[in-house]
């Protein structure tokens, strides 16, 4: 399978900002597209709401500048249904994201895609996404779509890249807790520097746990962490992080592609 193209911009490989004829020429070369999947959920007391949708989507357009493969609109919605006890969450159930996973990928597979790369910024959305793409697949071939027999999907967790949690352990330690991490609170604090307005010292933080609805989590861990001390982190670390996730993703999509 043709694949990537070297270091474009953001606009070219943003799918939103290409018109039909370009993506149907796009697919005579490449079969592959990525999708940013995301959650928007409350991430301590200073930590953005949108963290895990915005680091998704940072990482995914980076890939794709550095291979040429398309990017879709994120998706910055996903199932954070514990998380519903802190104002500014949204969660889809897990049958809804589910539906809107299954979704995407039928949508983009009747045009001829065959390799969805699904970049992930939230460890709530794994097992629902693997159950989409399951899904998937059997509609795939009920519909008849050309593409069926080749169609793959891959969940790649930028947060969980080997290279992101060996740079995590050395900055942070075990302070990197489990949420509101300082490892994507750096990430956020390099892609928009206002956050850095929110950072200040916070106590120490209530360890991680089995999770029991939203009402539990929050008499849990009355301030939405689990772990954590974002105070460690850096907007620097995040840039750092940022080039890790994205050249440890960029190698593991060239394989997707060309297996």
């Amino acid at each position: 399978m043709t694949t990537t193209s070297p270091a474009l911009t953001t606009e070219a490989i943003r799918l939103q900002l290409r018109s039909w004829p370009e993506v149907e020429t796009y697919l005579q070369r490449c079969k592959g597209v990525i999708v940013p999947l995301g959650s928007t959920e409350q991430h301590g007391p200073t930590g953005a709401i949108g963290t895990d949708a915005l680091t998704a989507e940072a990482v995914a357009l980076e890939v794709g500048c550095r291979t040429g493969v398309l990017v879709t609109p994120a998706q910055a919605f996903g199932m954070a249904e514990h998380h519903l006890a802190f104002p500014g969450t949204i969660s889809l159930q897990p049958s809804t994201l589910m539906a809107v996973m299954r979704d995407v990928v039928l949508s983009l597979a009747g045009h001829g895609f065959e390799r969805i790369f699904v970049i992930n910024g939230h460890g709530g959305n794994i097992a629902t996404s693997r159950a989409a793409f399951a899904e998937a697949y059997g509609e795939a071939r009920k519909r008849g779509f050309p593409a069926a027999a080749q169609l793959q999907c891959r969940l790649a967790n930028w947060f969980m890249a080997g290279p992101v949690m060996r740079e995590a352990r050395e900055l942070y330690g075990d302070r990197e807790g489990h949420h509101a991490t300082p490892s994507e609170i750096a990430l956020t604090l390099y892609l928009e520097p206002s956050l850095e307005q929110l950072q200040r010292p916070l106590p120490e933080a209530a360890p991680a746990g089995p999770i029991h609805g939203p009402d539990d989590f929050r008499r849990r861990h009355p301030d939405g962490r689990m772990g954590s001390d974002p105070f460690l982190a850096k907007a620097s670390h995040g840039e750092r992080l940022l080039d890790l996730a994205a050249t440890a993703l960029c190698k593991d999509l060239e394989e997707f592609l060309n297996p």
